[in-house]
């Protein structure tokens, strides 16, 4: 039997009007300090977005996205953020922000697979279509 491992996760939201503060959840990043575990899964439903928020920016939007996913990762592309060690990546990642997009709380919980867990967020919270 695998043992609970502690998590922390945000949930990425899209403000396209900061003003108004509405949001739409996109995306989930998790950390798990054991095993050094951090990753984002995040979706852009175009069809909803536009329907929400006609002027949103979804281009801009993407490439916000994918440069997160590089500082997950450690990737060379995420310039000096993606140098720093893995917790402080999910840090800067998971500070607060006053831009179109935004992070929700710190959340934690444990789990016994980071992966599955940031799987069942994603679907929980980002996906739910009700």
């Amino acid at each position: 039997m695998q043992e609970n491992r502690s998590y922390e996760y945000v949930v990425i939201r899209l403000v396209p009007r900061v003003e108004r503060e509405e949001f739409l959840n996109i995306g989930v990043v998790l950390y798990a300090p054991t095993g050094r575990f951090l990753q984002m899964k995040f979706h852009l439903d175009k069809k909803r977005l536009r329907a929400l928020f006609p002027g949103a920016d979804i281009k801009t939007t993407q490439k916000y996205l994918e440069a997160f996913m590089h500082i997950c990762s450690g990737s060379p592309d995420a310039g000096p953020i993606g140098k720093l060690t893995v917790p402080e990546r999910f840090r800067w990642i998971s500070s607060t922000r006053s831009t179109t997009l935004q992070m929700s709380k710190v959340h934690s919980g444990l789990c016994t697979d980071p992966a599955s867990k940031l799987c069942e967020l994603y679907e929980q919270l980002v996906l739910v279509t009700a």
